[in-house]
């Protein structure tokens, strides 16, 4: 891998440490320690995710027309702020427009970084996305680990620790990502296109939206594991240290079994098509173990089962995001995906706390599972209309 990337998978790590420090920690502190209901705690989340998706959208197109690095810069700065005016203000309406802000920050940032990851390292194909996901997870389990442990101490204190990390990501950013070149001299810029290229690029658009309909269903059920059931947990007596050592699992599952995924992949999944469709059924398998959980090990059995599937539908989707990109649009494009993931965790936390509120977990787990469905028919459809040439683009990408 480049030096470059090398870079980004750091920064990567950092970023998502300082958000894992209180991302599964929300729903906790707003139902307990503000008192509020799931339901308005998932408008609260709700709110935040769609920051996130604006700042998704935004961030996108920054890139495609500033690069990378200012696009970065833009977005820390926002979440840095955020961050620490939490530290001092985190009263019920303070904490709304801070998490709104956050998930604004966020969201400008994380399509760079994919856009930069394809860009730095164009022959590498899902290696590079597969790289950045499992950064993210690194982050994911040692945020969450910390996290925890650093609640039961005072929550307060997650505040600060979230804030601290930020900072740091800013310096790694603000120097590490300076020089990095991502191709950007012919972003922005408009080209003249024949009508042939123009309706191909439609049709590449029109595909990415159609897979990414089953992209957010998945999401809407995911989040749910730090929000309802989050709070499923507690009500089961589950600490909240127990809690955050899921996430560990989950995240230590995706760095130590990337030799087992990647050999399974090579072996027995020649598309990405494939790649989904198994995903799929280990997301459905685990929210079933999970509709039987009540005690600590069974959640954790649900949640290993959760991250296999993981392991095989989140670095797929910026893979095929980035092939079907045209020249240009690289960023766009892995915005888009990352508003319409940002979407589903918009959208989960209130569904999600509506139907638990009213019906109860059991009838929610199962809901979703009855949901994925619906991915496996967006991704038997997306490519269909395209030409054998893109689709060839997309399994050489794969098998790389």
């Amino acid at each position: 891998m480049p030096k470059a990337l090398w870079l980004l998978i750091i920064g990567m790590v950092i970023n998502v440490t300082g958000a894992s420090f209180l991302w599964p920690l929300n729903t906790i502190y707003i139902h307990q320690e503000l008192g509020k209901s799931l339901s308005i705690a998932g408008l609260v989340l709700m709110a935040n995710a769609g920051a996130g998706v604006i700042g998704n959208l935004i961030g996108g197109r920054l890139f495609d027309r500033i690069g990378g690095y200012k696009t970065i810069l833009f977005g820390i700065s926002i979440t840095v702020v955020s961050a620490f005016t939490l530290v001092f203000f985190h009263s019920w309406s303070y904490y709304v427009v801070l998490l709104i802000g956050l998930g604004l920050g966020s969201g400008i940032t994380y399509p760079s970084m994919y856009a930069m990851a394809g860009s730095v390292w164009p022959e590498g194909g899902r290696k590079a996305f597969n790289s950045l996901y499992v950064a993210q997870n690194v982050g994911v389990a040692t945020g969450a680990a910390l996290g925890g442990l650093v609640a039961s101490f005072r929550f307060d204190y997650v505040f600060l620790a979230n804030g601290i990390m930020y900072i740091i990501f800013f310096f790694i950013a603000s120097i590490g990502f300076k020089n990095m070149k991502a191709d950007v001299s012919s972003r922005g810029q408009t080209s003249i296109l024949d009508q042939r290229m123009i309706v191909e690029n439609k049709a590449k658009f029109k595909a990415l939206l159609i897979l990414c309909v089953g992209f957010i269903i998945c999401w809407i059920a995911y989040v749910q594991w730090a929000s309802t059931i989050s709070v499923h947990t507690q009500a089961l007596g589950i600490s909240i240290e127990q809690y955050s050592l899921i996430w560990t699992v989950n995240g230590a599952l995706i760095v130590l079994g990337q030799p087992v995924i990647s050999t399974l992949i090579k072996r027995w999944f020649h598309t990405l098509k494939g790649q989904i469709y198994f995903g799929l059924a280990v997301f459905m398998l685990s929210f079933f173990v999970l509709a039987q959980a009540e005690v600590f090990i069974i959640f954790v059995v649900a949640m290993v089962i959760l991250t296999i599937g993981e392991m095989f539908v989140w670095p797929a989707v910026p893979t095929i995001a980035h092939q079907l990109a045209p020249k240009g649009k690289e960023g766009f494009y892995q915005g888009v995906v990352n508003s319409i993931g940002t979407g589903g965790r918009m959208i989960g936390p209130f569904l999600g706390g509506v139907i638990a509120d009213l019906f109860g977990m059991q009838v929610l787990l199962y809901s979703l599972m009855l949901l994925f469905s619906v991915g496996f028919i967006s991704t038997y459809l997306y490519d269909r209309q395209l030409k054998p040439t893109v689709e060839q683009e997309v399994m050489i990408a794969h098998k790389s």
